[in-house]
């Protein structure tokens, strides 16, 4: 009697096989795995595909040498069961709209590493937020090694700007380019060096931002590239959108203060609205030396959020 097969599908082939495995109940080395389709994310979405899997149930485990690990008991206080509230920004942003873009595929290239969240391991007022394991899926992932010629300020903002501005005049946009260079600023997430800052003004822009900024850090993903392509370097360059992320900092700083002082009010945790690597780091050095409440994230993925937690 033929073993019975199932097909799963997924973002990627891992997420398809974990959803297989989770749905089976089953260890990796007790199905025969089969790759149906790799899947492909498409170009800013168009395009894309599911991967997709068949797993066969195997009718005798193979035997393995199964390590299991438990995870240590938390060193912060037990606190009372959080209340989730999604809470939003007092004041949205006027140019963004709610369009999204797909995350980009993987560049052959190597490339510098995307900024960790920031999170505390403890309940203490002198420790800073430990680095987050989490790695945007718009940012590259390691660093190529730097080129003999070093290239100048001047020259570097004259090949940013002007790939920035074929890039822009090719999704549609009539913009201006204003290059600017700052430097390092911790509260904005991601900015712990020097960095080009590339702020594109012009007029109904609020599509090339997207979704909770996605389209944005797409199109900051993508010129980065395409710079680290022609120098054979990395370099820190920021794309922004009449400083919408400046603004988003301010916003999630006070959304952050605000619900601070509710948790230390009613002595209950608050969980906020699911948000990017990136703006969960805002949170999490908003409140870091706050004295009352101490900061965590929990969840997975897109899903992953910041809870508010009172000291005790």
């Amino acid at each position: 009697m033929a073993a019975q097969n199932y097909e799963f599908t997924g973002k990627t082939v891992d997420e398809a096989v974990a959803e297989g495995l989770k749905t089976l109940k089953l260890r990796p080395d007790q199905v025969d795995i089969e790759v149906l389709n790799k899947g492909s994310r498409g170009i800013f979405g168009i395009g894309s595909e599911p991967a997709q899997v068949r797993l066969t149930p195997r009718t005798e485990p193979v035997k393995t040498e199964v390590s299991t690990k438990t995870d240590a008991a938390p060193t912060t206080p037990v606190a009372a069961p959080p209340i989730t509230v999604v809470a939003q920004p007092e004041a949205p942003i006027a140019t963004e709209t709610s369009s999204t873009v797909a995350a980009m595929p993987q560049p052959v290239a190597p490339v510098a590493p995307a900024a960790a969240e920031s999170a505390p391991s403890a309940v203490t007022e002198s420790q800073a937020p430990a680095a987050e394991q989490t790695a945007s899926a718009t940012e590259p992932a390691a660093a190529p090694a730097p080129d003999e010629t070093a290239i100048d300020d001047d020259a570097l903002v004259e090949l940013s700007v002007d790939l920035l501005t074929k890039m822009v005049k090719l999704l549609g946009f009539q913009a201006e380019i204003r290059p600017s260079w700052k430097e390092a600023n911790d509260k904005m997430g991601e900015y712990d060096e020097r960095y080009l800052l590339l702020d594109i003004h012009g007029s109904d822009l609020g599509a090339l931002i997207g979704r909770r900024g996605e389209t944005l850090d797409n199109i900051q993903y993508l010129l980065r590239l395409m710079v680290n392509q022609r120098l054979r370097q990395w370099k820190n360059i920021v794309v922004d959108v009449e400083q919408y992320k400046a603004r988003r900092v301010t916003q999630l700083t006070q959304l952050a203060h605000r619900m601070a002082d509710q948790v230390t009010t009613s002595g209950r945790a608050i969980s906020l609205e699911p948000m990017p690597a990136n703006e969960r780091r805002v949170v999490h050095l908003a409140l870091r030396d706050h004295p009352s409440v101490y900061t965590e994230s929990t969840g997975e993925g897109e899903r992953r959020k910041v809870n508010i937690v009172a000291k005790h």
